[in-house]
């Protein structure tokens, strides 16, 4: 991260949570800019480009999928939603739409500072050489297409290095089981969802110390997988 404080857009309506973030956020050097509208947050968004939008999704104007949407046909700004709504298949719909990452309120501001240096981290990575990706005892080597375990190579099927890779390249992120479907094995795929299940528990086997308790590929419950760097 630059030593100028990066700028988060705030697009939430309620004035509390805005209150919340302002007096959190700026007490950790974040810059915030605030939009009460989707209207309102789509022109701060294109004149201030942010570093990072937070989103509430219950919006006044237009609801915060579509505001997603809108933005990413011109933008790769993370998106971090902030919302009330806990349902699946919320989280889905706003993921699927383009958000990098879904926050269901309430939530403690530590979560969201980890959430917010992740998202930071991952456009300060984009564009770059292919990099070596490292977290904890593993080491995954995207250039030359090797992984490591305790500096030990692991042999991994095309289909495991694939699926592995995706989780690297969207590390942090919570990726959808369509997605993965998608990027993996393609898009006649994507209703085939035991096909993630069977690969990640073999991952799993070859990467975690307890497979059963995984520390890195972990699940979003109905959502999808996160390769968790914090």
């Amino acid at each position: 991260m630059s030593d100028v404080a990066p700028t988060v857009l705030v697009i939430e309506d309620e004035a509390q949570m805005r209150r919340f973030l302002k007096a959190s956020l700026e007490a950790h050097d974040y810059r915030l800019v605030e939009a009460v509208t989707a209207r309102e947050g789509l022109a701060q968004a294109a004149g201030r480009n942010p570093d990072v939008i937070l989103l509430d999704l219950g919006l006044p104007d237009m609801d915060g999928i579509e505001l997603t949407r809108r933005v990413r046909e011109w933008s790769r700004v993370p998106v971090i939603v902030i919302s009330a709504r806990g349902r699946e298949q919320d989280k889905i719909a706003a993921l699927d739409a383009g958000a990098d990452d879904y926050l269901t309120k309430p939530f403690g501001l530590g979560e969201l500072l980890a959430r917010l240096r992740v998202a930071l981290r991952h456009v300060a990575e984009d564009g770059g050489a292919e990099p070596v990706f490292v977290v904890g005892d593993l080491k995954v080597d995207l250039g030359a297409r090797l992984v490591f375990r305790r500096e030990r190579e692991v042999h991994l099927t095309p289909i495991e290095y694939k699926l592995l890779a995706t989780l690297v390249r969207h590390a942090g992120k919570v990726l959808t089981h369509r997605l993965l479907l998608k990027e993996v094995w393609g898009p006649n795929a994507v209703e085939h969802t035991h096909y993630v299940r069977v690969y990640m528990t073999q991952l799993r086997h070859k990467l975690e110390d307890d497979p059963s308790r995984p520390k890195y590929l972990v699940t979003e419950s109905g959502v999808g997988y996160r390769l968790k760097v914090e």
